[in-house]
């Protein structure tokens, strides 16, 4: 199992056990416990990516754009993601939407089915790689569709 994929499981874990304890606290509130999962949806990434940054509760800065984690119980994907001209959005599997507006070479850890909308330029081309750093996929903006995350590792928007 990749690092990546162990972190996640880890991560998963982690969140499953404080929310099952909390659960079993009288005085801990359905709205505490919510707000305790995403709090370690947030710390156990900035623990794994020390180049990033926390810019808001839920929102991480990360290189080339923001990571944004969905609330607990809003994990499901949009049908239409909304994503400001000149980005590129995704979502993953978990509800987290990750926003690029910067060109370059990032590495990406998404997880699971969800969406993207390449609202980039017209003719802009995205750019998706394996583990090794070969290409996985690509897509010219505009364009939106679904996709498997778990597999990539590194995004070069443009």
């Amino acid at each position: 199992m990749s690092p990546r994929r162990m972190l996640a499981a880890l991560t998963t874990a982690v969140a499953l056990i404080a929310g099952l304890a909390l659960a079993g606290t009288a005085s801990a509130e359905p709205g505490q416990a919510r707000s305790v999962r995403l709090q370690q949806r947030v710390d156990a990434y900035l623990a794994a990516h020390p180049e990033a940054r926390r810019i808001a509760p839920n929102e991480i800065a990360i290189p080339g754009g923001s990571l944004t984690f969905a609330a607990p119980g809003r994990e499901s994907a949009a049908s239409a993601l909304a994503c400001s001209n000149g980005h590129l959005c995704i979502q993953d599997g978990t509800g987290a939407t990750y926003d690029y507006y910067h060109c370059g070479y990032y590495s990406f850890a998404g997880v699971g089915d969800g969406t993207f909308n390449n609202n980039q330029t017209s003719g802009t081309v995205a750019k998706f790689y394996n583990s090794d750093g070969s290409l996985r996929w690509s897509n010219t903006a505009k364009d939106t569709g679904t996709a498997s995350w778990t597999p990539v590792y590194y995004i070069r928007p443009c």
